[in-house]
């Protein structure tokens, strides 16, 4: 900043008010800027040149853009009086009186250190070391003042005292370094040392310009992590503040705005240099944080070298007192009791790798999940490269499973420390993103180790990264990010360079010709190590077996225990009486626990049965002793058969449980007859309305279809009337609403999917097909006309007895046909067994009464599914001898042979 002088006092004014503030800044020798108190926002400001007197001109880098210009070095000693002043007077109360202002505003006086004018003359002690040069034009001896600078210059010179040195003074001049030409080469050289500086600027609460000494760099430095609100520049050029930007600013100006001080560089990613400054009365940074005038930043908390911690912790103050930036702030968990913020849990499972199933000490189960990670997951691959292979995310995701067994054996069973860091609220499915449910997320402690910091510092996790203001996040997030790090730069599990550990699990449950070559093996062995991965029922579990590795069902032998509810073919099979129970206790003393198996014999189905141990307990004994089992006969000739006896005795006789209802009988012996079961044919009339690519199709009952055709122009006619307002209706998955069709007519139908309001999938209930509209067709269900009025009129039915092509264009050649015969006809209908979605019916042509499905088989269309119930067997047969009939021919799918002996999966064919 260049100097100002003023012209010489031809007698100063009387009536000059003496006028009181504290100086700011100090601009060069002869001129200061002196500001009041703060009252609810930064103070009032102003600059006072000193009079009679003249300093040299500072430094002035040259107009950015403007070629023409350029850089102006210091005028000899015009740093030394800057420097002089600044020692002198920053911070601190002084006095002053304005004698001349200027047309343009600028304010002429004499400044006195402290509160009155008996206070040091700040312009005679320039003038005295020599460091400023009196005006004497048109001065009067008649001035006392005057003609005492006159006085102090003349022994000055007389003294040879700072400009009036011998010599000139060109060693006073700083060869001042605006630009670095490496900054990034610049920090490191310094190793993060504590290096003497001034700050020349304050840009806003956390950028300042910094002169380094003493090499006289001037240098940006935002202080590392942290950021304050910001002044925005509009387009027109003017600056726009953010909210408490201002306040952050004088802040930051009140106490370092040329301060001496120590600046430790820390770091320069994309040539800013971030740093710490360090003061005498504190670190701002913690003291921004503290006040609410700043935010933690994650991007530059990690090169922070005084503690993250202590930034956060002063944040958190910050946001708990809600003061300034923070004055609207809600905790994450702001809603929870203190109970459910804090708690003791035991972990009963491990799900995945950041999940944990816990029991609280009210027996209530929780899933907890681990804040701020994120499991192995497979990044831009195909999941599922082999499509006749599952996938099984625990064996088939990289180091999930070394996640999900770290996690297992360090916690199941185990008392965990939970603290709730925020609740994730559920999420509807987006495009290519699943729905997940409300999730809490909590960081787990056992025996003071962060559960989440071990699991990512092993490299068996990463670290979520978040918006700036999201504050849903782990209480030690730092830590995580610091885990992380340190995970990178070992090399750890995810982050290594080696090939990743392939997990090849056999998985063969229910695979009964695998099973059996497995079964002398596993009975040889005696007792075998496994894991409880699942458990299905009290009695039914699923086991990985290490040494093997592979998965088997494994069934407790010689109990009998109550049976969980399950979908059968004919419908849901009730839960028996403490099947629950069973299950829950089996759950708790066994999953995912190390347990020790004998394998006696294997069931028709490929289940192995036999006897499993845990910490010395038989399971099987255990479940009988709780009343939660029966002893089954086949426990006979086992070694444990005393044992369940006596527990159950005594269950029995307490009538506890599974024998509440017990009584004592007389043995009969019971001989089942099973009766032979008849195919039974009743065939029923439907209408034929809409054909799936799959070969599925939908049908509406004859007898119903003058309900339907009353209830739908009663609805058009209402509809008429009283037409629904376009665009008012919000879909919703699931929702049953009417839908405008191509032909312009209402019908009732049902949401299937939104991918936007232009673009919702509609299932048409009466007839079965579906359409993507837009939502402007779409308008509430009367309630007059509801499915509870009458019911779907459309029902799902697939073709018994046939197998359909696998291939796509066999398959079409099919659903051609089958369109071309049965659409939008009348035929008639049986059910012949049930399908896993829908019932599997024979269906006849309404005038010929010959079955569709046979025809397909006899022109070669489609393959026969052998069913092995004995009512079906005649019509299997007829089927069987159909397609032998077309085989022999060559027709359609079996013109070049019976292809299935090259298990060409292609054409659904399977063994």
């Amino acid at each position: 900043m260049a100097s100002v002088s003023a012209p010489a006092q031809t007698a100063p004014s009387p009536a000059a008010p003496l006028q009181r503030g504290i100086v700011k800044m100090v601009l060069s020798g002869c001129a200061i800027i002196v500001r009041g108190q703060p009252r609810g926002g930064p103070p009032p400001e102003r600059q006072i040149n000193l009079s009679n007197i003249r300093a040299g001109a500072m430094a002035r880098r040259a107009v950015q853009g403007q070629p023409d210009t350029k850089d102006t070095p210091d005028e000899p000693w015009a740093f030394q009086a800057r420097e002089f002043l600044r020692k002198k007077l920053i911070g601190k109360e002084v006095c002053f009186t304005v004698e001349i202002k200027t047309a343009l505003g600028r304010e002429y006086g004499m400044v006195y250190l402290g509160k009155d004018t008996t206070g040091e003359n700040i312009a005679e002690s320039l003038v005295n070391d020599g460091l400023a040069t009196v005006r004497r034009e048109g001065i009067r001896g008649n001035n006392p003042e005057q003609a005492r600078l006159c006085e102090l210059e003349d022994q000055a010179k007389a003294s040879k005292k700072g400009m009036w040195s011998e010599g000139g003074g060109t060693h006073t001049v700083r060869d001042l370094k605006y630009t670095i030409e490496n900054p990034r080469n610049f920090v490191d050289s310094l190793h993060q040392k504590p290096i003497n500086a001034i700050i020349e600027h304050v840009r806003d609460g956390s950028v300042v310009r910094a002169l380094l000494l003493p090499d006289y760099y001037l240098v940006t430095v935002m202080l590392s992590g942290v950021k304050c609100p910001t002044f925005k520049r509009e387009a027109d050029g003017t600056e726009t503040p953010e909210p408490f930007a201002a306040e952050a600013k004088f802040f930051t100006e009140s106490r370092l705005l040329q301060r001496d001080v120590q600046i430790i560089l820390e770091s320069c990613p994309n040539q800013v240099i971030l740093g710490t400054i360090l003061h005498p009365n504190g670190n701002i940074t913690e003291l921004l944080l503290k006040e609410g005038f700043a935010r933690c930043v994650d991007w530059s908390m990690a090169v922070y070298t005084q503690g993250a911690e202590k930034l956060r912790a002063a944040e958190r103050s910050a946001k708990e007192r809600k003061v300034r930036i923070w004055k609207d702030y809600v905790a994450p968990t702001a809603n929870l009791d203190q109970k459910d913020r804090q708690f003791v849990a035991k972990v009963m499972q491990v799900v995945n790798a950041d999940a944990l199933v816990v029991k609280l000490n009210s027996g209530e189960y929780k899933t907890i999940h681990l804040s701020s990670i994120r499991p192995p997951r497979n990044e831009g691959e195909e999941k599922n490269k082999d499509k006749d292979k599952r996938f099984r995310p625990l064996y088939d995701i990289a180091y999930m499973f070394e996640a999900r067994e770290f996690l297992r054996k360090k916690l199941i069973g185990k008392k965990v420390n939970v603290t709730v860091d925020y609740i994730r609220a559920a999420t509807g499915p987006g495009e290519g993103t699943p729905a997940f449910p409300e999730r809490t997320c909590a960081t787990v402690t056992i025996g003071g180790i962060n559960i989440a910091e071990a699991l990512v510092s092993k490299g068996l996790a990463s670290v979520i990264r978040y918006r700036q203001d999201d504050d849903q996040r782990s209480s030690h997030y730092d830590e995580l990010l610091a885990a992380e790090a340190r995970a990178i730069k070992n090399g750890k599990g995810l982050h290594s360079k080696k090939e990743v550990p392939i997990h090849r699990v056999a998985d063969i449950s229910g695979e009964t010709q695998k099973a059996k070559q497995f079964l002398p093996f596993l009975q040889r062995a005696g007792r075998s190590e496994a894991v409880v991965e699942y458990v299905f029922s009290g009695s039914r579990l699923k086991l990985y077996m290490p040494k093997e590795t592979c998965l088997i069902t494994f069934l407790l032998a010689g109990i009998e225990c109550p049976r969980s509810s399950r979908n059968l073919p004919g419908g849901m099979q009730v839960a028996e009486p403490f099947s629950d129970e069973a299950m829950l206790f089996t759950k708790e003393l066994v999953l995912q626990r190390e347990v020790e198996v004998e394998v006696e014999s294997m069931d028709k189905a490929g289940n192995f049965i036999g006897w499993l141990h845990i910490e010395g307990v038989n399971l099987s004994v255990a479940l009988v002793e709780n009343a939660l089992s029966k002893v089954h006969f086949t426990a006979e000739r086992s070694a444990y058969y005393k044992t369940l006896v006596s527990a159950e005795e005594g269950c029995r006789q307490r009538k506890e449980k599974v024998w509440a209802n017990y009584e004592e009988k007389p043995v009969e012996e019971v001989v089942h007859l099973s009766e032979e079961k008849e195919r039974v044919a009743n065939y029923r009339p439907v209408y034929v309305t809409e054909i799936t690519d799959n070969l599925h199709f939908y049908a509406q009952d004859v007898e119903t279809g003058g309900q339907l055709e009353s209830l739908m122009e009663t609805m058009r006619a209402e509809i008429t009337t009283q037409p629904p307002v376009e665009g008012s209706y919000s879909a919703r998955r699931g929702d049953y609403c009417i839908a405008k069709f191509a032909d312009g007519e209402w019908y009732r139908a049902r949401v299937e999917k939104v991918e936007s309001p232009a673009r919702v999938h509609v299932f048409y209930i009466d007839y079965g097909n579906r359409e993507v509209v837009s939502s402007t067709r779409l308008a509430v269900m009367p309630p007059a006309f509801s499915t509870r009025t009458l019911p779907a009129q459309a029902t799902e039915y697939a073709f018994a007895f046939i197998q359909v092509p696998q291939d796509e264009d066999a398959r079409a050649d099919v659903v051609d046909c089958v369109v071309r015969d049965i659409h939008n006809s009348q035929c008639l209908l049986n059910v012949e067994y049930s399908g896993v979605t829908c019932p599997q019916v024979t269906i006849q042509f309404g005038d010929t009464k010959d079955d569709v499905g046979l025809g397909l088989v006899k022109e070669g269309l489609v393959m026969v599914d052998i069913r092995k119930e004995k009512h079906l067997q005649k019509m299997v047969t007829e089927y069987l001898n159909s397609q032998e009939s077309a085989k022999t021919a060559r027709l359609n799918i079996w013109r070049y042979g019976d292809f299935r002996a090259d298990d060409a999966d292609e054409f659904g064919y399977s063994r």
